[in-house]
């Protein structure tokens, strides 16, 4: 099958090396002269056979609207636009029903995988009328991994990142568990070698999981983490996962924790702290690091 990829970074770049080895065609375009196949949107569009699909992976935002906003005005009636980007579920909807006008079908995709996808292969979340879908599937077959598991399709326009959404919210919770489990044996006087602990859990044990066997690689590089800031930025999908929450009066006390940690994380000296560490000094004389 044929397929438009637009965004060989990172992700887009594993991705089209991924379909390529399952025996699509794939034509990539990125701003990277040195990555891409084609010299523009129009260039790519053209060296596709109608019924085409063009699936963007790009900085969710502006950068996503106006690159299918180009495309729509490049593309036909019967063709199909996937974004496979991180953007936010609320912009899935406006955009099907920009396309639909023109009779371009639209569909959302939460992909997950990370740089280790092109090996692993990626889960997939797809939002969009059942038969685009059908017709995508040899792609999405080809992205993911071999097996039943690995691919949804998970409701109407928009589920497909909300699902996302709601992945990195769980995995902002998860890395923030292990985090503070790593960070209390590291201050116990008890055990003296943390990495050895880390990974001795990566068999057998019910807290088994690829994010821990991430951490045991890390720390196998560094058993100290020496080289590392604590500093932790976020994508977005943790603080629309904790809004959704509160839309939802759902309680999501781990996943809202994780997201806040993160914040904290990039304050040098947390002047909330500081005001802690006042309040103690004034009520109870404890004593303050000047």
């Amino acid at each position: 099958m044929q397929l438009g990829l637009i965004g060989l970074g990172r992700m887009g770049g594993n991705m089209r090396d991924r379909l390529r080895a399952a025996g699509h065609e794939v034509v990539g375009y990125d701003h990277h002269k040195e990555t891409t196949d084609v010299a523009s949107l129009a260039e790519l569009v053209s060296k596709l056979a109608a019924p085409r699909v063009v699936w963007t992976m790009v900085p969710a935002g502006q950068i996503t609207e106006s690159t299918i906003d180009e495309l729509a005005e490049l593309m036909s009636e019967g063709d199909i636009i996937i974004d496979g980007g991180n953007s936010k579920f609320t912009d899935d909807g406006p955009r099907a029903e920009r396309l639909k006008p023109k009779g371009i079908g639209y569909l959302d995709c939460g992909v997950s995988g990370g740089i280790w996808g092109n090996t692993n292969g990626y889960a997939l979340m797809v939002g969009g009328d059942a038969d685009l879908v059908a017709r995508c599937q040899p792609i999405f077959d080809g992205l993911k991994p071999a097996g039943e598991f690995g691919f949804a399709h998970a409701g109407k326009v928009g589920s497909g990142h909300y699902s996302k959404m709601i992945h990195n919210g769980i995995e902002y919770a998860l890395m923030q568990a292990y985090a503070e489990g790593y960070e209390i044996m590291k201050a116990s006087e008890y055990v003296d070698n943390v990495p050895a602990v880390i990974k001795s859990w990566r068999e057998g044990s019910v807290v088994k999981s690829w994010l821990l066997d991430l951490l045991d690689r890390a720390l196998d590089e560094d058993p100290e983490l020496a080289g590392i800031r604590g500093y932790a930025d976020d994508t977005g999908e943790g603080r629309w996962t904790v809004d959704e929450a509160v839309r939802l009066a759902v309680p999501a006390n781990a996943i809202a924790a994780s997201l806040f940690a993160r914040f904290q994380s990039r304050q040098d000296d947390s002047p909330a702290m500081k005001a802690i560490a006042a309040l103690r000094n004034q009520f109870g004389g404890h004593a303050v690091k000047r």
